[in-house]
């Protein structure tokens, strides 16, 4: 059974820092998941399967937080004692906004006009941005250890996966 004390770095066997390996991570998922699944307890006592049950739902909560960015890095955080969407400062920049209303705008305009090429290459460009993001976080957080520097990369990154997800539907729309 495994140490349900451990935070999910420590679970997954993986340095505490924003890069990780994907393919390691998925490695070490179904290895936990093979050991804890309650499956493997169905002719043990209650006991046992409800604590099976209770370590495979902390494993898969666990890789949820680390396989995505934004969870990821808003649990490493929170490790620090960081809080990332709430405070003073926890509003977006007027420039970052305002590019994002533009690309809805645009995103709007292109579903409207059913054109899908256009939503790929706004998609396109907002997954880059969030790349770039993702580069610059993990050295603001691995190299430079500036944890209240982050948060800000961090609400940016999540406005960028919801208007991702929107442009998404909108394809999705259009396939329809």
């Amino acid at each position: 059974m495994i140490d349900l004390s451990r935070n999910h770095f420590e679970l997954f066997g993986v340095p505490e820092r924003f890069a990780v390996d994907p393919e390691a991570l998925e490695r070490t998922y179904r290895a936990l998941q093979t050991e804890v699944h309650p499956d493997r307890y169905a002719t043990a006592n209650d006991t046992e399967r409800r604590l099976a049950l209770q370590m495979s739902a902390h494993v898969n909560e666990a890789y949820r937080a680390l396989k995505d960015p934004v969870d990821r890095a808003q649990y490493l955080l929170s490790l620090h004692g960081v809080e990332t969407f709430s405070g003073p400062d926890s509003a977006l920049p007027y420039e970052f906004l305002e590019r994002q209303l533009e690309r809805r705008e645009a995103a709007s305009e292109a579903a409207d006009m059913r054109d899908s090429a256009a939503l790929e290459r706004l998609q396109e460009d907002i997954r880059e941005e969030h790349a770039a993001l993702e580069r610059e976080l993990a050295v603001i957080l691995d190299r430079d250890s500036a944890w209240s520097a982050a948060p800000a990369l961090v609400r940016e990154m999540k406005f960028l996966d919801k208007l991702a997800a929107d442009i998404d539907a909108m394809l999705g729309d259009l396939e329809a």
